[in-house]
């Protein structure tokens, strides 16, 4: 009752909290539109040139209508759409809420994190107001995510206790995990130590060219351990702190903090996949690229697919997480447990004997 009660409280101190981050943000492309091109940034992502100055974003007279125009009436949509939090909560504002969220956390891009920060960290020359940039839609998203939450009707409190997610979900985590590592962290390896896997020798000349070791390490073994996370999804300790965690061992692991990650980075991944295939479709179309050259890199063509199926995978598990964890009636909940602790107690019992 007191969380029911604590509700428009809530609501309005994250409707605040969004309204700052909308606000910030057109200030700063207010202040682009103006002139100003303090955290702009008009970097190629295929060939960074001196990434610290914004890659000459001194010199953009125009301002393209994305970062500009573009991102102003986005911003005012945001705000209208706060506003109507706030005077209309419900189903409808909170699905938008949750779109809104979606949209800001896509356009963050996170593979360009997951990918950029630490090759940066490597050495690697890296457009840090970019990645700046990204990392504060990627908050603004969290924070639309968190409105959304709030805005909606009350739900069923949180089911406590593990509850086993069904064997289809299991077979598409273990895929999930799989493709990272076989159509990603493999070829990258190979190429790497200088072989010649799929690839050309004149685009495995640019890789060593322009990647330290430390940094194509990197960029090799990240998604791969990344992608070790999905495991959460199907086993206990994504719904279940691990009992060795300090203060939070054994407590219920919040939903959302295991939906949003797995349903964004499902969608980047989907929608990276998507529009490189449709980029390399329009390239052997116009002649840009041909056959030959396809069946010299297929290993690299082969990403595009790796890229789809694995925000396939990722999607399809997040589902199947959610369907097993939904919140249920009270009674429901009760029936549950008492099922899933007298199989608990009788596979206990089997062991000890």
């Amino acid at each position: 009752m007191a969380g029911t009660l604590g509700r428009p409280a809530r609501r309005r101190r994250w409707a605040a909290a969004c309204a700052a981050f909308v606000g910030g943000e057109l200030a700063l492309r207010l202040y682009w539109i103006a002139g100003g091109r303090w955290g702009y940034t008009a970097c190629d992502r295929t060939d960074l040139v001196d990434p610290a100055g914004g890659c000459g974003a001194d010199r953009v007279a125009v301002l393209p209508v994305w970062p500009g125009w573009g991102s102003v009436a986005v911003a005012l949509l945001l705000t209208a759409l706060i506003a109507a939090v706030l005077r209309f909560p419900g189903r409808a504002t909170a699905a938008a809420s949750w779109a809104a969220a979606l949209l800001l956390l896509v356009a963050a891009f996170p593979l360009h994190l997951l990918f950029e920060i630490p090759a940066a960290l490597a050495g690697r020359p890296s457009d840090w107001r970019d990645l700046g940039a990204r990392v504060a839609l990627a908050a603004g998203g969290v924070l639309f995510a968190r409105l959304a939450d709030v805005s909606g009707p009350p739900r069923f409190p949180a089911t406590p206790g593990y509850r086993p997610v069904p064997r289809w979900t299991r077979r598409w985590a273990y895929t999930a995990v799989a493709l990272p590592i076989v159509g990603w962290a493999v070829p990258h390896g190979l190429w790497l130590l200088d072989v010649r896997f799929g690839i050309s020798a004149q685009k495995l000349d640019e890789i060593h060219e322009g990647l330290s070791s430390l940094a194509g390490l990197a960029i090799t073994v990240v998604p791969p351990l990344a992608g070790l996370l999905v495991l959460g999804l199907v086993q206990r300790w994504g719904q279940q702190f691990p009992r060795w965690i300090p203060l939070l061992g054994g407590r219920q692991v919040p939903r959302l903090l295991a939906v949003i990650p797995a349903a964004v980075v499902a969608t980047a991944l989907i929608t990276y996949g998507l529009l490189s295939c449709a980029i390399f479709t329009n390239s052997l179309l116009t002649g840009d690229l041909t056959w030959p050259e396809v069946r010299a890199g297929w290993a690299v063509t082969g990403t595009l697919l790796v890229f789809t199926g694995w925000g396939v995978a990722l999607a399809v598990t997040t589902a199947g997480y959610v369907l097993a964890t939904r919140p249920l009636p009270p009674q429901e909940a009760l029936t549950r447990a008492s099922v899933t602790g007298g199989r608990e107690n009788g596979e206990r019992g089997r062991r000890a004997s």
